[in-house]
Parts: C-alpha cells; structure tokens; sequence
C-alpha cells in the first residue's frame, strides 16, 4: 500500500476521495486552515499538519499538491529533496527558473513526479488517443483546444478571496493545459514555439462587480514538433466551451459542441475512404478501463486517471505519460505565451528543458506577475497593465469574502 499526505483541503479532498481507489492510503493531510483542517482530519482519521515541512516528515511514500495554482514548484521541489513522489496539479511552475529547479530535482531525486492534468483522461479524448495511434485520421495537421469556463460574480469572488489572490492578478494565457494538454495526449507532439495575443476587458466586462486585474481570454498558436498548428483559447469569456478538434491528413475527429458533449465525431473525405469507413461517424465512447471507478470522480473520470496512473507509475517505477519535462512544457508555454501577447504576438520559443544549454539559459529567469514577485521589469496581468477594479466591485467582493468567512487584513 503506498501511503500518501495530500496538501489542499479543498480541492485536495478530490484525491483524498479517491486514494482508495488506486491503492493508495491516506495518511495524512496539510493545510493553512487549522480549524477547517482539524474538523476533516477528524473525519478522515488521519494526521494533520499546518507545517508542511512536519508534514513531510510523517512516514509517507508520496504527497499530492493541491494548493495554490502559482506555488507548486516550491512545494514538489522540497517533498523530492525529502524522498517522496509528487503528483502536482495546476501550474507546474510559475517561472522558467522554477522550470529549471522542479526539472532538476526530479533528476536528482530518482523519484516519481506526475503532472496531473486530468482533461486529457475524459472519455472521448482517450478514445481519440486510440484512434490516432491507430492511424484513423493520420497525422496532425492543425489542432484546436478550448477550455472556457465563465461564471458570474458572486462564484468569481468566492473562489478568489483576496485582493492579492492569484485568481484576481493570473494573465490570460497562463491556465492554458487545459486546452493543449489533451492535444499533446492523442497525437504525441509537443509545442516548439507560440504567438499569442490577449483580449483586454470589453467595457461590459469592467462594469462587472469582480476585482480581476487580468484579461478575460487569449488565443495561442503552437507551432508543434511536427510542424503542424494547434490554437487554444481560453479562458473566462462568455460561452462555456471544453472542446477539441484534430485535422489529420486522412480526416477529422472532435467531440461534439452541441448536445451530447461527451460524443465523438469522426470525418473522412468520400474519395479517400478505406474499406470499412463511413464519411461520418458519431457515437459516445466509455473509458478504456476502470470505467466504473472513473464515473464516481471529478472532471469526467480525470480525477481517477491522474491518481491511477500516479500509483501505477510509483508501483512500475516508470516515468507517467505527463512527467516533469511535459509539465513543465505546458507551464512554459503560458509563461512565453504571456511574452508573446505583452510584444503583440511576437513568437517566443518553448525551450527543452532536457537539453542543460536551455536550462542555464533559463535557469535565472524570475519573470513573474504575480503580487508577491512584485520588482521593476515584472510583468503585468493584463495588455493594459494592472487594471483597477471598481469601487463598487471592490466593496462587493469583501461583501462576498465576509460571507464565507474571509476577512482580508
């Protein structure tokens, strides 16, 4: 049994949930909260730690990042030193310099590190895996990933409770796995270089009552490693879309816009038709295995892949699909994506953090917007820099954190 410490009472309990599952046991959980903290340390009956580095002392093989989405690195970084594996959510880093220390350590320690994106283990993009490695559409030409997830005020606020929270001050490109990593999953390519530009807040967006400071979308272009396209886009616009789309050059696969989301479409050309094939097909796929598990988690199933395949990883001693190299690349690309839109769509490269020239390249780049990073030559949130919420968002949002116990001093 391989015993596992999560970090993040929030969405950490996801995996906390879900550890059975995959063999894991919980045996402890690490929080800033202490009250919070000790009410479901109660009720896992599991030790808890609001010192993360006591934490990493208790008798565990392995801990899950489930805390803030900019401060993984750090965290991955001392439980490797410490002996344990990592599986990391979100952000894997939050500089290239992070980049060049998280990949290091990895390195250094021999032990497992997962990045767990857990979009690209929904049904429908791994059967869109199988087709493509199958041969069913090619190989990828262009590609197209959306993760687009509006919500109105009060959730805004509720989810981001502080001036300072790193939802409030996030650039537009930087939540950007969503969109990409299921892209890199079906087709085995990766980005080499990106052009981005960002989409600054429209005047019905200022007149909301939220205190973001950042831009509401972005559109990203990556060219991939074999020369095809991919665009992303994200990430708060109105219009709720989780979609994907490959263009191969034997035909087309997608999941559906409308109606049943979770349902596959593939396209062939009539006049380039194999024996068998139909010009369009239709039809909802399950997971591969462990369907039933997957359908009792978070995000479509995500949430038990990610665990599974982290356990699956630290048991075979193999490196997982989405290791630190991958993490770290989809990490890169909005942080150079960032670039790209502050120079108006300039194209800046990915670097391959497997090679040690780009590491020492990167190794001292601390460029950051976030509050706490704050020094001369850092970058703002937005194209128009750090945008000023309104008084009356501003009074809103305390209204909101008052309500769920959130004084900000």
């Amino acid at each position: 049994m391989i015993r596992v410490g999560v970090i993040g009472i929030g969405r950490g309990l996801s995996f906390a949930n879900g550890a059975k599952f995959v063999g894991m046991e919980l045996v402890a959980l690490c929080d800033n909260r202490e009250d919070r903290l000790l009410e479901v340390g109660k009720q896992y009956n599991v030790a808890t730690y609001t010192d993360y580095d006591k934490f990493l002392e208790h008798d565990l093989d392995a801990v899950i990042l489930a805390n803030f989405f900019h401060q993984h690195a750090p965290f991955a970084i001392k439980a490797l030193e410490a002996g344990k594996h990592v599986m990391s959510e979100t952000m894997a880093c939050k500089t290239p310099a992070e980049g060049v220390a998280l990949v290091r350590a990895v390195e250094k320690s021999g032990k497992i590190y997962v990045f767990a994106e857990n979009y690209p283990y929904f049904a429908y993009n791994q059967e869109m895996r199988r087709l493509y490695q199958s041969g069913e559409i090619g190989e990828m030409q262009y590609g197209e990933g959306e993760y687009n997830h509006p919500m109105d005020d009060r959730t805004v606020n509720a989810i981001s409770p502080g001036m300072n929270h790193w939802r409030n001050c996030i650039p537009s490109t930087y939540y950007c796995s969503h969109a990409l990593a299921p892209i890199m999953f079906v087709t085995d390519t990766h980005p080499i270089n990106v052009n981005a530009l960002s989409i600054p807040p429209f005047e019905d967006d200022r007149k909301r009552l939220i205190v973001k400071m950042g831009d509401p979308g972005s559109v990203i272009l990556c060219r991939m490693n074999n020369e095809s396209v991919v665009r992303i886009m994200g990430i708060v616009m109105r219009g709720h879309s989780i979609w994907y789309r490959i263009h191969g050059t034997r035909g087309l696969m997608e999941n559906l816009r409308t109606g049943n989301h979770g349902a596959l479409r593939i396209v062939h050309e009539p006049w380039e038709m194999k024996e068998g094939e139909e010009p369009e097909k239709i039809y909802a796929p399950d997971f591969p295995y462990h369907a039933e598990e997957a359908r009792q988690a978070g995000h479509g199933g995500g949430d038990f892949f990610t665990t599974y395949h982290f356990a699956d990883a630290i048991r075979k001693n193999e490196y997982p699909y989405f290791d630190v190299y991958r993490g770290v690349e989809m990490a890169m690309v909005g942080i150079q994506a960032w670039r790209s839109c502050l120079n108006n769509g300039a194209p800046f490269e990915i670097p391959d953090f497997h090679k040690d020239s780009k590491r020492k390249e990167y190794e001292n780049d601390n460029w950051s917007p976030f509050p706490e990073d704050s020094a001369p030559n850092q970058p703002p949130p937005s194209i128009k820099g750090w945008i000023k919420p309104s008084d009356e968002a501003i009074a809103y949002a305390h209204q909101v954190w008052k309500e769920i116990g959130y004084d900000e001093v």
